[in-house]
């Protein structure tokens, strides 16, 4: 099969988060296994000059917009077995960031136009179209349009993949035409009108083939009001059309035997270098070098949806368990201010990395004891995944893909991952985490027992790349 993925954001060309870690290793994984992979994306002018220098100049065209007449450059280069292709158009894409425009809705509109109109530029229809998240929701969209006219365009399928249904892509009733260059129809058949309002991602869900979220549970709670945003009678409508599948990491990334951005390589049958990457990282950070004080550490979005309000409200609890708390992320405001606070008041004891480094988030994996992730929402969340890869014990609030991913060691399971609670209240997660530091103070065999078992979990793309191609098969 030839499958195009089309989405905002791939590592290593560009990230913001979890996003491009699984287009970085879905398709990646799905080549492997012989399938004809490209994926398109825009060509950010954050895409580094060393993948520039590899490009291919493909061409360029221009695509219709409404009223607008617009360049739109191809380039490509292979990689890791898979085709990337990047669209160019320096208005839209040389901004400081990747998202967080004015005019996000045009830019990503242009984007989904173009990838339909530069189809026949890259090497042969695909026979899928794989589109990630509102960004590319238009894409199923405008692939029907142009069927109408395009006999060729009929055999494509697509697929789209919700990865955070709180995003949706809302815009106001007049873009239907003069942004995103839709005719009435599409509102008076009810594919795109949402509460009187454009609603990208519905239109997508009703328009696409298929349908998928990113792990089992997720997909079951989207048919409940309180996960889906609004979105529970689209999710209900399209039934059997949704399958949750449940993402996968890069083992080749996410391996603490080989990373070269930590202070010393290990594995599960020689840690000693876990031990070393502690020391480090509390060197690093201004802790007090302690071999034998726990580390929670979260390498989060600081936002809501995340649980940090959680963390907010129990902090001093979690400092009274004597263990350590390093925290990496960026987001609202609020919330940065507070953890910097902290810093500040647990001298030694808190630290707070108000910024995006990938190589300190590996150190932060590989230095800790315990990650904590206490979400009131987790599509599926990867962070659990690498946190267990680099032998850190999970603590997560058991919701969507942390469900399904995480194997409870307090109820006796003799192969259980890390700890869960249910309810989303400050008690029950602040249970836990003395549950877990208990654990590792009075029992540091069965802590270790417990990591063990989370670094032999196998979170490859193996199982997830099949039922995708299984998916794809069907259609």
């Amino acid at each position: 099969m030839k499958i195009l993925f089309a989405a905002s954001e791939a590592f290593p060309f560009c990230k913001t988060g979890g996003l491009a870690d699984v287009l970085g290793s879905l398709p990646v994984a799905l080549a492997a296994k012989g399938e004809q992979v490209s994926v398109v994306l825009p060509l950010y002018g954050q895409i580094p000059a060393q993948w520039r220098q590899s490009m291919t100049n493909r061409g360029s065209a221009y695509v219709d917009l409404g009223w607008r007449h617009q360049y739109c450059g191809l380039f490509s280069l292979v990689y890791e077995g898979v085709t990337w292709y990047f669209l160019d158009n320096e208005q839209y894409f040389h901004r400081p960031s990747l998202y967080g425009a004015f005019d996000d809705g045009e830019r990503f509109a242009f984007f989904s136009k173009a990838v339909v109109a530069m189809l026949p530029a890259m090497d042969g229809l695909p026979d899928v179209i794989h589109c990630n998240d509102w960004q590319t929701a238009l894409v199923p969209v405008y692939l029907k349009d142009a069927a109408a006219r395009w006999e060729a365009a009929r055999a494509i399928k697509t697929v789209f993949t919700i990865h955070n249904i709180e995003y949706q892509g809302r815009f106001g009733r007049d873009t239907l035409g003069d942004i995103f260059a839709l005719g009435d129809g599409w509102w008076d058949d009810g594919t795109m009108d949402m509460d009187g309002g454009v609603n990208l991602m519905k239109g997508a869900m009703l328009v696409a083939d298929a349908v998928t979220t990113v792990s089992p549970t997720y997909a079951t709670q989207l048919h409940d009001p309180y996960y889906a945003h609004g979105l529970h009678p689209i999710v209900d409508m399209i039934g059997p059309k949704l399958t949750g599948i449940l993402n996968g990491i890069d083992l080749k990334t996410f391996d603490p035997a080989t990373d070269e951005a930590i202070a010393a390589n290990y594995s599960a049958r020689r840690m000693a270098g876990k031990a070393e990457c502690k020391l480090a990282l509390q060197a690093a950070l201004g802790l007090r070098e302690d071999k034998d004080t726990p580390i929670i550490a979260m390498v989060t979005r600081l936002a809501g949806h995340k649980g940090v309000d959680l963390v907010c409200w129990a902090f001093d609890e979690i400092m009274a368990t004597g263990a350590q708390m390093v925290v990496l992320g960026t987001g609202e405001d609020y919330y940065e201010d507070f953890f910097r606070a902290q810093a500040s008041r647990f001298v030694g004891r808190a630290a707070a990395c108000i910024t995006y480094n990938e190589g300190l988030s590996h150190r932060i994996y590989a230095g800790s004891d315990l990650y904590l992730m206490p979400s009131r929402s987790e599509p599926c969340g990867l962070s659990q995944m690498i946190a267990m890869r680099y032998g850190t014990v999970p603590i997560v609030r058991k919701t969507g893909g942390l469900a399904d991913s995480v194997k409870s060691c307090q109820v006796g399971q003799a192969d259980g991952t890390g700890f869960l609670f249910d309810t989303y209240d400050t008690g029950d997660m602040l249970t836990v985490i003395r549950q877990a530091t208990g654990l590792y103070y009075g029992n540091r065999a069965g802590f270790n027992a417990v990591r063990k078992h989370g670094m032999a979990a196998d979170f490859s793309w193996k199982n997830s790349a099949a039922a995708y191609r299984t998916l794809y098969q069907s259609l």
